[in-house]
């Protein structure tokens, strides 16, 4: 079929809103009709990424309708409102048959080859291949994704929410109710709060922790924070960060740490704010020429745990329909992080935020398509 795409030509350059061409599933995978996708950093990543294949369709957080499904698809069916999933799993290899589906092992070769899971594509445009982006290419008026990308949701949940739980609202949910595994009337402090350190906020208050201490150095990022469950702020600009945690916790620090910024320095100190035997989860992506230092003496001592978390440990087809349901529940805060709704031909503005330190980065601006039932 033909489609409108917006078009990753280049590395560095603005993308390009082309018609482009889409095959038909293949049997293990689902043609979906694109409802809304957010546009998340990651995106802009890629897109400033040499080793991105190009040309290709970006896109990796979206919701829709299903429209057609391969022969030997079981979970969804056409009219099945769905949540995409940036990271299927196989089901088979050692890491999912323990439960661990986050850290798949089949899905990453293709995902940075730009293919889908039989290492081939479905998109091409007058006859030349195209790549798939984290076998989802959500920027798009359609996309054929893996049957383990697609996760059925309740048919009353919006879309243009619903594509927030993808990868943001997941990971922040996901690194403190699953990775972290906060307890009720516990002190959890989260380093960060962007797209994913506001949603490890909203986890935090729904795993029922007592004391949320929200550290960032924007402040009105800070002053968004209570609005999701943050009871106090640190500003890191302005305080002592571990000092200023120590008071807020009688003197020990937080039972529960989880940095969300990516930033060494802030991971460093979201370490030495927490108390012994309490719990760090790092989720944010360190530059990989970067280096951690922590005190290695008395290390045993203290008996922490430091865990590093991907996809905020998560198992798609058990969370979505729980974050769905926390939404539709009114315990889960998703409408706020619709920070604009555009148009396909103005996702190139959505990147140009990107560039503003000022910028609101507490969510997501989100495409929605004519038709795709996104409200």
């Amino acid at each position: 079929m033909n489609m409108t795409a917006a078009v990753m030509t280049e590395a560095g350059k603005p993308l390009e809103i082309r018609t482009v061409q889409l095959a038909s599933p293949k049997s293990k995978e689902v043609l979906v009709k694109v409802a809304a996708t957010a546009v998340c950093h990651s995106d802009y990543n890629a897109l400033q990424d040499e080793t991105t294949p190009a040309p290709s369709v970006l896109g990796h957080e979206g919701a829709g309708i299903v429209v057609e499904v391969g022969a030997e698809v079981q979970t969804v069916k056409p009219g099945d409102r769905v949540v995409l999933s940036w990271v299927p799993f196989c089901g088979t290899c050692e890491f999912c048959q323990t439960g661990q589906v986050n850290l798949c092992e089949s899905a990453f070769g293709p995902m940075f080859e730009g293919t889908l899971l039989d290492g081939t594509t479905r998109l091409s445009q007058d006859g030349e291949n195209m790549y798939h982006y984290s076998l989802l290419s959500t920027f798009a008026e359609y996309t054929v994704v893996p049957e383990m990308s697609c996760i059925k949701i309740p048919d009353d949940m919006p879309l243009t929410q619903a594509a927030l739980i993808g990868c943001g609202v997941a990971t922040g949910y996901g690194a403190a109710v699953r990775a972290a595994e906060v307890k009720p009337g516990s002190t959890v402090a989260v380093f960060g709060i962007g797209g994913v350190g506001i949603n490890a906020v909203q986890g935090a208050r729904i795993a029922g922790a007592s004391r949320i201490i929200a550290v960032d150095v924007k402040e009105k990022n800070l002053e968004l924070a209570k609005a999701y469950g943050a009871t106090h702020t640190v500003n890191a600009a302005e305080e002592d960060v571990v000092e200023a945690i120590r008071q807020l916790s009688g003197g020990y620090g937080a039972h529960y740490a989880i940095d969300c910024s990516g930033n060494t320095i802030s991971a460093e100190g979201a370490w030495k704010a927490t108390r012994k035997g309490g719990t760090v989860v790092f989720v944010g992506a360190f530059h990989p020429e970067k280096q951690l230092n922590l005190p290695a003496g008395g290390f045993h001592r203290v008996g922490k745990v430091l865990k590093g978390s991907f996809y905020g440990d998560i198992h798609p087809f058990r969370d979505f329909p729980i974050l769905a349901q926390l939404y539709l529940d009114g315990k889960l805060n998703l409408d706020d992080l619709v920070i604009e709704k555009i148009q396909l031909a103005d996702i190139n503005r959505a990147f140009d935020s990107f560039h503003d330190r000022n910028a609101v980065n507490v969510g997501r601006v989100v495409v929605e398509f004519t038709g795709g039932e996104g409200a």
